[in-house]
């Protein structure tokens, strides 16, 4: 197991997240630590939870295609990254301040979560094709999440919107950069 390259995925994939946290910062009237947690706890916990469902899911057919798992795992990476970079370039309304309630909402919480971990899903088929150990992998993409989604909702106040589009071409190219990599090591090995 790669702990570099777990880390430097867990960071590309918290990008989202952080952006979102960033934009929610910027929009919340009144930020609070209750916020930093909510949003850190729901982002986190779907950074973990995906991961592991996508594991298991890849872990179903890995072995139907195990000689061709590195490009898997590449295709998968480099798909999720480009998606993220080219996310950036779409047109944006402006956001304008929102009250607690509607910015912690139940459905706008579930939502944002999915949104943003649906390419830890991908990462956690590319785990199975990697035989990473998914559990440590999950913890350590999980409490990044948290960490980032955090740190974000008050960076938000501070930042402004500009960052966000920064943050997730950043992890995109990372994400991008690591299915390379995957495919440079198999081909050295």
């Amino acid at each position: 197991m790669n702990y570099i390259a777990l880390i430097l995925i867990a960071l590309s994939l918290a990008m989202d997240a952080f952006a979102v946290a960033v934009c929610n910062g910027i929009a919340i009237k009144n930020v609070r630590i209750y916020h930093a947690a909510v949003f850190g706890l729901t982002f986190g916990g779907f950074q973990f939870v995906m991961p592991v469902a996508g594991y298991y899911f890849g872990s179903s057919f890995i072995a139907h295609i195990e000689n061709v798992s590195h490009w898997v795992a590449f295709l998968l990476l480099a798909f999720v990254g480009g998606k993220m970079v080219a996310d950036t370039f779409r047109a944006e309304k402006p956001d304008k301040p929102i009250a607690d309630e509607q910015a912690l909402s139940f459905y706008k919480l579930f939502a944002l979560g999915v949104a943003t971990s649906i390419d830890a899903l991908a990462v956690g088929i590319s785990i199975a094709a990697t035989g990473w150990n998914i559990w440590i992998s999950a913890i350590i993409i999980g409490t990044v999440a948290f960490v980032l989604s955090f740190i974000g909702v008050f960076a938000g106040k501070m930042l402004g919107i500009r960052f966000r589009k920064n943050a997730s071409r950043l992890g995109g190219l990372v994400l991008i950069g690591i299915g390379v990599t995957i495919l440079i090591e198999y081909f050295i090995s």
